[in-house]
C-alpha cells in the first residue's frame, strides 16, 4: 500500500510562477546560483540555496545559511510572492522536454509521501547517501520548517491512475510556462474532494514506490520526522512532518540519460599498454573520428588519442544474473576503472569526472582534446527496469549510475511541516 497525502501547498502567486520556479539546488554551484538569482529577487534559489545571499566564505553547515532560508521563505509568503492553498490539495505536474526533434513528456502526482513507508522500505532506494550532504539537507528542512525541494519518486504504471490524470490534464492548468532551457512546466491544482479520494484509493493499491532521484532529500526529511516524533508526546502520525514533498511518476514515462565518465590519466600506462590490458575483458573495435554512442547493454564508447572505439564486455567477465554486478557502470568499474586505472572509489577519486548525458558526446571529446583528461567513456543508459530490480532486492547501485532528465523545478509547490 502506498500512502500519498494531499496538503496545503505554498506556491507562486499567479503570474510569478516562471520567476519563482528554479533549478534544483544541487545542479548549480554557488557562483551559478548567484548569477541566476541575484537579478531576480523572486527566484526560489534564495530559499533552496540561501547562501547566495550571504558571505561566500561560510561553511556549508553554518546555521546562518539555514536561518536565511527560513527568513526568505517567510518573506516570500508575507509579501505575496508565494501563497498557501486554503484546503488540502494534490497537484499534477507535467514536464515536456525537447530531445532532438522529439518531445519527451512525463506527468506525475505532487503529494506528500509517507516517512513511515520510507522507514519500512516500501519506498525503495537504490543509492547510498553521503553524510555531509544528508546533514546539510536535514538542517535546511528542519530550520526552514518545510520541504522546499521535491523527491523524484516512481511507481509501476497503473491505467486507473493514468485515466484520472488524463481527465485532470484535459482541463485548464493553473501554471504553464517554458523555462529558459526550453523545458515546459505545467501544473494543475486538484482540490475536488472526490478526485482526491479517488487518487488516494488508487495509490493504496500500489505495493511500493521507488526513489528515482532525491535520496538526500528523502533521507533528510525522514531524519527530521524521527526527531520531531520523539519530541512530540502527542504524536499521532498525521502531522505534516510525517510526509515529505514528492512528485510521483509512472515508471514507464521516465527518461534516464547516459552518465558518462572521463579520466585524467592512464595510471602510468602508455596508450598501447592500456589497450592491451583492456582487451583481456573487452572486445575492441576502432570506430574512427565520429563519436560512438552505445546502442545496447554491455557496450561502451571510448575516446582515446583522438579516436573512438567500441568496447564490448566479453561473456563470462561479469555475473549476468546479478542485478548490480551486471550493470554497465559496474562492469566498467570492476573490469577497467579499478584494475587498470586504479580508481577504487569513484565517488571520491579526483582522477575521474562524471558528465551527464545532456552535455552530449562532444563534451567527452572536448575534455580529452583539452589535455586535462586522457580518456573518456560513453555509457549506455541504465533502465528503470534495472533500477527497480536492484531496489527490489534491497541492493544499491554504484555511484553515478543514473541521470534523470528533465529535473524537477523547485518552488512549484512547497510543503510546510506544520499545518
Amino acid at each position: 500500500m502506498s500512502v500519498v497525502k494531499p496538503f496545503r501547498g505554498v506556491r507562486p502567486a499567479k503570474g510569478l510562477e516562471e520567476k519563482v520556479a528554479a533549478v534544483p539546488y544541487d545542479v548549480v554551484n554557488f557562483e551559478e546560483a548567484r548569477e541566476i538569482a541575484l537579478p531576480n529577487p523572486c527566484s526560489f534559489l534564495h530559499i533552496e540555496k540561501s547562501e547566495i545571499d550571504l558571505d561566500p566564505g561560510l561553511h556549508m553547515h553554518d546555521r546562518k545559511i539555514f536561518e536565511k532560508a527560513k527568513e526568505n521563505l517567510k518573506k516570500f509568503i508575507a509579501e505575496g510572492t508565494m501563497i498557501r492553498d486554503e484546503k488540502k490539495c494534490y497537484y499534477i505536474y507535467r514536464q515536456i522536454m525537447p530531445i532532438g526533434d522529439k518531445l519527451h513528456s512525463q506527468t506525475g502526482l505532487l503529494a506528500g509521501a509517507s516517512v513511515e513507508e520510507y522507514e519500512k522500505d516500501l519506498i525503495k532506494k537504490h543509492e547510498h547517501t553521503r553524510k555531509d550532504k544528508e546533514e546539510e539537507r536535514t538542517l535546511h528542512v528542519d530550520t526552514a520548517n518545510a520541504n522546499t525541494g521535491p523527491v523524484f519518486l516512481a511507481y509501476k504504471q497503473r491505467k486507473s491512475i493514468d485515466d484520472i490524470v488524463e481527465n485532470i490534464t484535459g482541463q485548464n492548468p493553473d501554471y504553464d510556462f517554458t523555462a529558459t532551457d526550453g523545458i515546459r512546466h505545467t501544473l494543475w491544482v486538484v482540490s475536488d474532494e472526490k478526485t482526491i479520494n479517488n487518487i488516494a484509493d488508487e495509490f493504496k493499491k500500489i505495493d511500493c514506490l521507488y526513489v528515482a532521484d532525491g535520496h538526500h532529500r528523502s533521507a533528510a526529511a525522514t531524519r527530521v520526522a524521527q526527531r520531531r516524533r520523539s519530541e512530540n508526546p502527542h504524536h499521532t502520525g498525521e502531522e505534516e512532518y510525517n510526509f515529505f514533498l514528492s512528485v510521483i511518476f509512472p515508471a514507464n514515462q521516465l527518461y534516464i540519460m547516459d552518465y558518462n565518465r572521463a579520466v585524467k590519466n592512464l595510471a602510468g600506462n602508455t596508450p598501447e599498454e592500456f589497450m592491451e590490458k583492456i582487451s583481456e575483458k573487452f572486445d575492441i573495435e576502432k570506430v574512427g573520428k565520429e563519436p560512438y554512442k552505445p546502442e545496447s547493454l554491455h557496450t561502451f564508447g571510448m575516446y582515446l588519442e583522438g579516436s573512438w572505439f567500441k568496447l564490448s564486455a566479453k561473456k563470462g567477465t561479469y555475473p549476468e544474473e546479478d542485478p548490480v554486478a551486471s550493470l554497465d557502470v559496474a562492469i566498467l568499474q570492476e573490469n577497467l576503472l579499478e584494475p587498470i586505472l586504479g580508481i577504487k572509489n569513484p565517488r571520491e577519486d579526483k582522477n575521474i569526472d562524471f558528465i551527464g548525458g545532456m552535455r552530449g558526446l562532444k563534451e567527452l571529446v572536448k575534455l580529452v582534446d583539452s589535455g586535462k583528461f586522457k580518456v573518456s567513456f560513453a555509457m549506455y543508459p541504465t533502465s528503470m527496469e534495472q533500477l527497480m530490480k536492484v531496489a527490489d532486492q534491497g541492493k544499491v547501485m554504484p555511484p553515478k549510475s543514473t541521470w534523470f532528465e528533465p529535473k524537477l523545478r523547485s518552488g512549484m509547490v512547497v510543503h510546510l511541516l506544520e499545518d
